[in-house]
């Protein structure tokens, strides 16, 4: 009787079988789809490209090197997209952080730490920069930090000429290669454990016997701490809540006490010092800075954010969505290389990568909606 009643009420719908409600939770993950594509990735190229050496273990640091560089910048920008803006200005800051760090270093003979703190601090007035210009004028972030692109690449030139006449920098850790700032951005872990994999024949060994492979990057190891620290960040902390509530809506944000122009300006200074910390990376791994560093950065994280997951419209998406997406980029980039395809379609992909994410994004998200 009871059942006839609440099918004849629409007041009192049946209640969702429990299958169902897991399904519609599971849907409503940000990260679902871009898990889906790394699956569908790999199982891609672990067919075509098996015997390539994608798969091996160098491969495999390879490709986890290329995603972990972007993966340090698309959680910062995953955060900033969830707020509801963008920064456009993050390729042309690594540009201008890495030949700051060498200008510092090179010629006016600072230390390679000193120059690095330099860099972090150039980074955070940057940020806090197009964060007050986008909340005090209500222009879009989109124009306010596209100027910025324009106006820190013109200086990263215009100064690197200037003072070197070139535009490359090169020697910034001779003589300092041992030292451990050097090894904290630029270095390798875990060559004990490859070694003793090579001994073992687990992995491949050279001649000598010692290890194919002598380690890993470090920036595989500021990828997964940087996500760790904005996942975190997002569900755990006031913060996070903030990010979501100014991204979903920030009038009514504002309305309810949320301090609004604050966590844009942190968010923004965030994406700049993931750019600075990207840039670290880089020059003390290559021992240089060039002044074209970092071009299209800007996008390729953004795509990364998107097909992790992140809503162009803001107030949706997760930093563990964007790691993935950093992934499936690093590993297409590589397999394209290992599987010797000619590398002008990796622009292709890219472009199809963020058309069908947007889409898949946008469908799930209407029909985990509709489900409510």
């Amino acid at each position: 009787m009871t059942i006839l009643t609440d099918a004849l009420n629409p007041a009192h719908p049946p209640e969702p079988k429990p299958v169902s409600r897991r399904l519609v939770r599971l849907m409503r993950r940000p990260e679902l789809g871009a898990i889906t594509g790394t699956v569908i990735v790999f199982l891609a190229f672990g067919i075509t490209a098996g015997n390539s050496g994608l798969f091996s273990m160098a491969g495999i640091a390879n490709f986890l090197q290329v995603s972990a560089q972007l993966g340090i910048l698309a959680a910062a920008v995953a955060l900033l997209m969830i707020g509801g803006e963008f920064d456009l200005s993050l390729g042309s800051m690594i540009g201008f952080a890495s030949v700051t760090i060498g200008l510092c270093v090179t010629q006016f003979g600072l230390s390679i730490p000193a120059a690095v703190a330099i860099a972090f601090v150039i980074a955070i007035i940057v940020g806090a920069l197009n964060g007050i210009l986008v909340v005090r004028t209500r222009l879009p972030s989109f124009i306010v930090t596209l100027a910025g692109l324009f106006i820190l690449r013109g200086l990263t030139l215009a100064i690197t000429r200037t003072v070197t006449g070139r535009t490359q920098i090169p020697y910034i850790t001779d003589g300092q290669e041992g030292s451990f700032v050097v090894w904290l951005f630029g270095g390798k872990f875990g060559a004990p454990v490859f070694a003793w994999l090579a001994s073992h024949g687990v992995i491949d060994a050279r001649p000598d016997g010692s290890a194919m492979v002598q380690g890993l990057s470090m920036s595989i190891l500021w990828w997964v701490a940087v996500t760790a620290f904005a996942t975190w960040l997002l569900v755990k902390t006031r913060f996070g809540n903030w990010v979501f509530a100014v991204g979903g809506d920030d009038r009514a944000a504002r309305n309810v006490g949320v301090p609004v122009d604050r966590v844009k300006i942190l968010l923004f200074i965030g994406t700049a010092l993931s750019a600075t910390l990207f840039a670290v990376i880089q020059v003390l791994e290559a021992g240089s800075a060039d002044t074209l560093r970092g071009t299209q950065k800007e996008f390729q994280a953004i795509i990364a954010a998107v097909i992790g997951g992140c809503l162009l419209t803001g107030g949706y998406g997760s930093a563990i969505g964007a790691m993935f997406g950093a992934l499936i980029f690093g590993t297409v980039e590589m397999g394209i290389f290992y599987t010797g395809i000619d590398t002008d379609w990796f622009q292709v992909f890219l472009g199809s990568m963020l058309l069908i994410a947007v889409l898949v994004n946008n469908y799930v998200r209407r029909k985990a909606t509709e489900a409510r």
